[in-house]
């Protein structure tokens, strides 16, 4: 325990019992029956487990017994730390200012802090509970505490008891509200009843309070059953006896319902007889009970058991389950039954092959129950949009197939899309939430002798992923090209894969300058693949296929620790790069990993700045990617807003986010010489981020009059062109020494200033 103020007036009587007892202050008592009196006390203190504390400040000494260092795993003859604020370190943080807050009014008298529990860190490292109670016994003729005495309790075991009692409880609880079972305990001594919420909802007893009246569950019983269940609760209460029944009640609006209950007679500790049951609501269950008795006496007297059977197995065999619908088993059979029926009729056969949009979100929000309630929703909308003749499966997750036989030059093909597009995009309500989904539809038609109703199917999945990629929410027809392309990029993501493998993504470093002096400020990192056939490939080629593989985050990391090299061995050149900025993409900045890999990197704080694409909504991101901006400012690496103009971004993010810099899409930048309304807007920008202190990096800089205006206009930094095109890491430094921008902008200038003089010179004449 630490040194704590006091004042005259506190008093605690555990500590005057205390003192009274060691003789402290009382010279009458002789040395014999002081050290009786300490030796019991000595013993009721190690017997009682109190940790004894005393600090004496006029005598300038400081006591602490062998329980209170045992309970610290301290050695019995261990000297124990007397400095407060060291003692305080060994506090937990969480509660260090209430410890702080106690003891300065425990030593005001305040009554309310004589008795305070904390955590402290034991010496092995793990955190125990200490319930202390101290208070000044002597002070000086100022009122200033000389001598503060109290005790010390590990109630560690105590607060573990208390959780772990707590957690059980939630448990109980939880599984009563999974499970919709309503609990009743009942005195019989005393006729009291007592229900808890579920018990009142499951009677339909809104708004009633938990003291329920003795006879209110009389009143419920369904006039038909009521004398039987009462003379069976009767003869229950009577011998002591469990209490098992199934009833219906008159719910409390009137409908009727059916209970299953149970219940357990027992004495409580004041000897009064109780009963604690529980009831929950199995109308569903009955009724299914009834109508599998009424379908079996059915099936028995019309003595087709077993071809009942038989029937119900082959329909589970080519049937979903949860729609109702065919499955793959069946749709299988079906592509061969419906493609002979084509090639001997002369017709088409249409596959459409549906996916749901934004399913997963709702299974991943609303559970998997809303997920198959949306299922059931998109079998029946298809069954009610084709024809009776056409067949609807569902082939596994949330994926559809439809086969229509059509004229081979039909174009009803196409509504029939349309209209399940438009119904499925309508919301379903569901326990209160509004669930949105669509569809995507890849459609393939085949007709003629050589009708492959597989390769149809084939075909209508390549027109599925195309329509996927196109937005979804749409409908696509199977082309070669398209076949074409699934084929083309296949191959591209499987280079891709290789080319990870053999660290063929090299990062290229494009300048940025000072749009004042014309002064290297930095570097934007710009990925590159060296493709061993094609060469030097932009992302343009290679980015689409490297999210749909999941790759991208990885070759954002690849390129950054790259870049880090790089500006290591240009600082060992002599060469001085201020900041480095790199690219970060939406997967890899939600990624909880993030900030662990970047700690590992040990970048120094200042130098590396992630450029986050505007196209990132800012305003909603989740709490993954708010937890990783964080700690991108805790590691020292700014926030750079890309391509700021063209996305998402709103003022109002750019408040929350408060990055370093934002930088000006090209497109803003382009038509900068041309239009005045286009430099009034990026003259706006760069107003907004001066007035939000963020620096303002214009790229696209192809030409001197992009450096001129941009230069009028208040820019902080310049990159495109103009000034430096993107090079690999080696030519950084010979370019930078070269300084070759700055030659060629005062040239440019001279000759500007050269043709305005010659203008004007024309215009005098």
């Amino acid at each position: 325990m630490p040194v704590k103020k006091a004042h005259p007036e506190a008093d605690n009587p555990h500590v005057e019992a205390a003192v009274a007892e060691t003789g402290a202050g009382n010279g009458a008592t002789d040395d014999s029956d002081l050290a009786d009196r300490e030796s019991r006390w000595n013993h009721a203190l190690v017997g009682s487990g109190l940790g004894v504390w005393d600090h004496n400040f006029r005598l300038g000494r400081k006591f602490y017994s062998r329980t209170w260092k045992t309970m610290r795993g301290m050695a019995p003859d261990e000297e124990a730390a007397g400095d407060y604020d060291a003692w305080l370190q060994l506090v937990h943080p969480d509660d260090r200012d209430f410890v702080v807050h106690a003891i300065e009014r425990q030593n005001v008298g305040d009554p309310d802090f004589q008795i305070f529990q904390y955590r402290e860190r034991h010496r092995d490292g793990h955190w125990i509970w200490i319930d202390c109670r101290g208070a000044c016994v002597e002070w000086d003729e100022s009122g200033m505490p000389t001598r503060i005495v109290g005790t010390d309790t590990d109630i560690t075991a105590r607060k573990e008891a208390e959780e772990t009692l707590a957690r059980l409880s939630r448990r109980l609880d939880l599984a009563l509200e999974i499970s919709r079972i309503g609990v009743f305990e009942a005195d019989i001594d005393n006729d009291t009843v007592e229900w808890d919420d579920r018990l009142i909802a499951i009677y339909g007893l809104k708004g009633a309070a938990h003291q329920i009246a003795s006879d209110a569950w009389a009143k419920s019983l369904h006039p038909e059953d009521r004398e039987r269940v009462l003379g069976l609760s009767d003869r229950s209460v009577e011998s002591g006896s469990d209490f098992q029944q199934e009833y219906r009640i008159i719910r409390g609006d009137g409908a009727e319902r059916v209970i299953r209950a149970r219940s357990a007679f027992f004495v409580d500790g004041n000897g009064h007889r109780k009963l604690i049951g529980a009831n929950w609501d199995v109308t569903a269950e009955v009724a299914l009970r009834n109508e599998l008795q009424r379908a079996r006496d059915l099936a028995e007297a019309r003595n087709r058991e077993l071809e009942a059977a038989k029937e119900s197995i082959e329909r589970l065999a080519l049937h979903d389950y949860l729609t109702d619908l065919p499955n793959r088993r069946y749709l299988d059979k079906m592509l061969d039954d419906r493609s002979s029926e084509c090639r001997a009729k002369g017709l088409g056969l249409a596959v459409l092959h549906i996916d749901l949009d934004r399913f997963k979100q709702i299974n991943d929000t609303l559970g998997h129950r809303a997920g198959d309630a949306m299922l059931k929703h998109a079998a029946s909308v298809l069954r009610n949009s084709v024809r009776a003749a056409d067949f609807v499966a569902r082939i596994g997750g949330d994926e559809f197939v439809i086969l229509c036989t059509v004229d081979p030059g039909s174009k009803k093909i196409a509504g029939l899309a349309q209209r399940i597009i438009r119904e499925l995009r309508k919301p379903v309500r569901y326990e209160g939430h509004d669930c949105r989904f669509g569809a995507s539809i890849g459609i393939a038609i085949d007709s003629g002798p050589k009708l492959d109703a597989k390769q149809a199917l084939l075909d209508a999945d390549i027109a599925l992923y195309r329509a996927k990629g196109l937005g979804r929410n749409r409908f696509e027809f199977f082309s070669a090209s398209a076949r074409r392309d699934i084929i083309s990029a296949k191959h591209l993501a499987d280079e891709i894969l290789i080319g990870l493998e053999r660290n063929e993504f090299v990062p290229f470093y494009q300048l940025q300058f000072d749009a004042r002096t014309l002064d290297v400020t930095g570097v934007e990192t710009l990925a590159r693949w060296q493709h061993p056939v094609h060469g030097l490939l932009t992302p343009d080629r290679f980015l689409d296929i490297a999210e749909d593989l999941d790759v991208v985050s990885t070759i954002d990391a690849l390129i950054l620790e790259r870049a880090l090299a790089d500006r290591r061995a240009w600082i060992k050149d002599g060469l001085s790069v201020p900041k480095i900025s790199v690219n970060v993409s939406a997967r890899r900045l939600a990624d909880p990993d993030l900030g662990k890999k970047l700690r590992a990197l040990k970048i120094t704080p200042g130098t590396i700045s992630f450029e986050l694409l505007e196209s990132i909504s800012l305003d909603d991101c989740d709490e993954a990617v708010a937890a990783n901006l964080k700690k991108l400012r805790k590691l020292g690496i700014d926030i750079q807003i890309d391509d700021f103009g063209t996305g998402h971004a709103s003022i109002v993010s750019l408040l929350r986010l408060s990055p370093k810099t934002l930088k000006i899409d090209r497109e803003l930048i382009r038509m900068l010489p041309q239009s005045a309304e286009q430099r009034k807007l990026v003259g706006s920008i760069i107003d907004i981020g001066r007035s939000l202190d963020i620096l303002v990096i214009a790229e696209g800089v192809e030409t001197s009059d992009h450096i001129r205006i941009l230069e009028e206009l208040d820019c902080d930094t310049l990159q495109g062109y103009a000034l430096a095109r993107p090079m690999p890491a080696m030519q950084i430094p010979s370019f930078i020494r070269a300084g070759s921008w700055r030659h060629g902008q005062i040239a440019a200038r001279a000759l500007q200033t050269h043709l305005r003089r010659a203008l004007r010179s024309r215009a005098a004449k």
